[in-house]
């Protein structure tokens, strides 16, 4: 069986959506599966509004439709995995659905909560026009049961479970950055954004220094807000490995992501978690002793110093890709081309 995931988040864009599509298609290689991406690169593009370091497909329509179809006539069976709500994400769901092709859809973003707090959009608008994108699919995967059924509980029923890994031989203990700062050094990573909620870590009382990796719309305001803060942009995933080996606490303040990746690695590395007690990290979490989750930042991030790494490293190898990537697998609807031309449903591979 053959997946082709259509995103509109892709390189060089460093997010949770595209290392799971990355990791997946590693994995699914590994298992034999072929896999291909369909993504803004193939398309003119603009930037998203107020974000831009996202490009958005411009008029995708026609050119998708080749090439889905295009993918549809190699002779082995093919699953459509539409990965975003973007522009590609519609034009995809809109030709599946005209070819009688089944797809799945990944709820990765909690997109109702990120625009009531970015934009003041109301959370019901929103929900609604997630109701009508993922509706159509044969499946949704969420990636924890807390997300699944804060779905179902808004109408979408098709829900599935899809867990999240880890790359345990990328991220392990490695030699540490030079960092030449006063420790304890407490660190975030990932997007740069104001519904990730990094002034509230920024804001804490802590020793020692704080660090930001990662780039996006909220950069410029913070570097003016904390100009004591360290803020080193983007890094290649050997040098982010080295980050978290380097920081004596990760420290994730958001409040609405549906799972955060960057919590697994930076516990990959052997670095403790600090962050508050809501959906992402107490699924991730769990009741481990890996991590404090607190409604106070500034208490969950001294009290997280404690924490012995070695613990950290040992529940990270427990979290693999494999195991997410047989799940991803269990939820394709694959479709295979007859001799006459038209599409028949298939069993898998």
């Amino acid at each position: 069986m053959k997946i082709v995931t259509v995103t509109d988040a892709w390189n060089p864009q460093v997010n949770g959506v595209v290392r799971t599509i990355e990791a997946t298609n590693r994995e699914l290689a590994r298992a034999g599966h072929p896999s291909s991406v369909i993504s803004p690169e193939q398309f003119p593009t603009v930037p998203c509004p107020g974000y831009d370091g996202i490009r958005l497909a411009v008029m995708p329509q026609r050119r998708l439709g080749r090439l889905l179809a295009a993918e549809m006539t190699g002779g082995e069976a093919v699953a459509v995995h539409i990965a975003t709500e973007g522009p590609l994400g519609r034009a995809a769901r809109r030709w599946c659905r005209r070819h009688d092709v089944p797809f799945t859809t990944a709820y990765h973003t909690r997109f109702p909560q990120y625009l009531q707090a970015m934009y003041r959009v109301p959370e019901a608008w929103t929900y609604a026009a997630m109701r009508r994108f993922h509706g159509a699919a044969a499946v949704v995967m969420a990636p924890t049961p807390t997300v699944a059924a804060e779905l179902r509980e808004h109408g979408i029923g098709n829900v599935a479970l899809w867990t999240r890994g880890v790359d345990t031989d990328l991220f392990r203990p490695s030699p540490p950055l030079p960092l030449k700062m006063p420790r304890p050094i407490f660190l975030y990573v990932g997007r740069v954004s104001v519904e990730k909620n990094i002034a509230e870590f920024l804001m804490a009382d802590l020793p020692g220094s704080k660090v930001i990796a990662g780039e996006g719309p909220a950069l410029a305001t913070l570097r003016r807000r904390f100009p004591d803060v360290h803020f080193v942009g983007i890094l290649g995933q050997p040098e982010l490995a080295q980050l978290y080996s380097a920081a004596d606490v990760f420290v994730f303040p958001s409040r609405t992501d549906t799972f955060g990746l960057v919590l697994l690695e930076a516990l990959a590395c052997g670095t403790p978690v600090a962050a508050y007690p809501v959906q992402g990290p107490v699924d991730v979490l769990g009741f481990s002793d890996v991590g404090i989750l607190h409604d106070d930042l500034r208490m969950a991030a001294g009290a997280a110093l404690k924490i012995d790494r070695r613990r950290c490293r040992d529940f990270a190898l427990s979290r693999s890709w494999s195991a997410a990537t047989t799940q991803f697998l269990s939820l394709q609807r694959p479709v295979r081309m007859s001799r006459g031309g038209s599409l028949v449903a298939s069993s898998g591979a």
